[in-house]
């Protein structure tokens, strides 16, 4: 069984819904990236995803894209990136996957990118500029080295794309829960509920939601109808603040535990 269908396995056994965290991979460096990994795990995170900074990431905020463009100051790069995963994988019992805009998975080459990560040892990968309806390819090389492909599906999403959504992806389904870009928010949508039931009634897959997440109280109310919730902007902006801090590490392990500690 893969990582993610065994994480999602044991959290359903104890009846709790997954906390995902994104972070920008390589802000403010690698070094510093491989030790929030581990304080992450350490404080009750169930799946990382490690952003794969580009020079023109359309779905992001301002504090994603301020982390892009500090990351590749830094010189990372998705090789890099892949390399930090190989590294700690023996040493990291919680799936790891890649959110990384198409570009630089395709320059790396769909064949070479899809074996070195499986390699690695990523789990998933998640591509928000790759519709299920252009992935064809790519997914011919992420299924052939076993590796899970995690799809959008968005407010907007009619039954049909939901049906699309759900049958392509594997590990999980990534719901967006606001049109727009990534970034916290004072609030969470009214309807939100509805549209998760919506998408559960035809898939069996598990139904994380991310995008606009900051607050132990939203983490909370979520965590009551889906499957996972990701935490994203809010953990980056925390990293951000406190960059040339010492305590950096144990700053941002104290705010993702917080949010971890509203799913019990």
């Amino acid at each position: 069984m893969k990582r993610l269908d065994r994480k999602f396995n044991e959290l359903k056994k104890k009846g709790r819904c997954a906390f995902i965290a994104y972070i920008t991979a390589g802000d403010p460096d690698l070094r510093v990236t491989k030790k929030l990994i581990f304080e992450l795990e350490r404080q009750g995170v169930d799946i990382i995803e490690l952003g794969v900074p580009f020079s023109d990431p359309l779905a992001d905020g301002p504090v994603i894209q301020a982390a892009s463009k500090r990351a590749l100051g830094k010189g990372t790069s998705l090789r890099k990136i892949i390399a930090l995963v190989k590294s700690i994988r023996k040493e990291v019992n919680i799936p790891l996957c890649l959110m990384s805009y198409y570009n630089p998975i395709y320059k790396m080459g769909l064949p070479l990118f899809t074996e070195k990560a499986a390699y690695a040892g990523v789990d998933g990968v998640i591509i928000p500029d790759l519709p299920p309806e252009e992935a064809k390819e790519f997914m011919q090389y992420s299924r052939g080295n076993k590796l899970d492909t995690i799809f959008f599906i968005s407010p907007t999403s009619d039954v049909k794309r939901i049906k699309m959504a759900a049958a392509f992806s594997s590990g999980f389904i990534y719901y967006v829960s606001l049109a727009g870009v990534t970034g916290a928010r004072k609030k969470i949508s009214s309807d939100l509920k509805k549209r998760i039931s919506l998408i559960k009634r035809h898939t069996k897959k598990p139904v994380c939601v991310g995008f606009g997440i900051s607050k132990p109280g939203h983490v909370r109310y979520l965590s009551s109808f889906c499957d996972g919730v990701i935490v994203g902007s809010a953990i980056v902006k925390v990293i951000a603040v406190n960059s040339r801090k010492k305590d950096l590490v144990k700053v941002t392990g104290r705010f993702a535990a917080g949010l971890s500690k509203a799913l019990k």
